[in-house]
């Protein structure tokens, strides 16, 4: 298996309401044409949105639960005001500020947001981390 992620899938409550949250955020919609699954590229991979109880059909588990999901999505900038800024478009679109921007224990600044659904966004800043013009990060050996 090569080292990569290809698409991460949310699965929502209501898809036009997080496409729009999403589009007020800037990102712009791929393969408009699609029913009953939104697609942004998202640099070399891809997010989609799609229907949560479909979801959770699709592969073969239950659809109920909620909380802490394990895991976060992060969106890494190139600047300390770059994170404030972000977090700031999140709030005016619809998301929730789950913690305000601070400076992190590992020498950044970061904070977090949600989505409609509760999916947590990290925005960081990380003075070791190198974010491309084309959006890609590189993580030193």
């Amino acid at each position: 298996m090569e080292q990569r992620v290809s698409i991460i899938t949310l699965g929502v409550s209501d898809l036009t309401r997080s496409r729009e949250f999403y589009e007020r955020l800037g990102w712009r919609r791929s393969m408009a044409k699609s029913e009953g699954i939104v697609f942004f590229q998202a640099g070399g991979m891809a997010l989609a949105l799609y229907p949560r109880d479909e979801l959770a059909k699709d592969a073969s588990v239950e659809a109920e639960g909620e909380g802490f999901r394990g895991f976060t999505l992060a969106y890494n900038v190139r600047s300390r005001e770059e994170v404030d800024s972000i977090l700031a478009a999140a709030q005016r679109s619809g998301g929730e500020i789950r913690k305000p921007a601070q400076d992190a224990f590992w020498g950044g600044y970061s904070g977090y947001f949600s989505d409609p659904d509760g999916f947590l966004w990290e925005v960081a800043w990380n003075p070791f981390f190198l974010i491309e013009t084309n959006g890609a990060i590189r993580i030193p050996d």
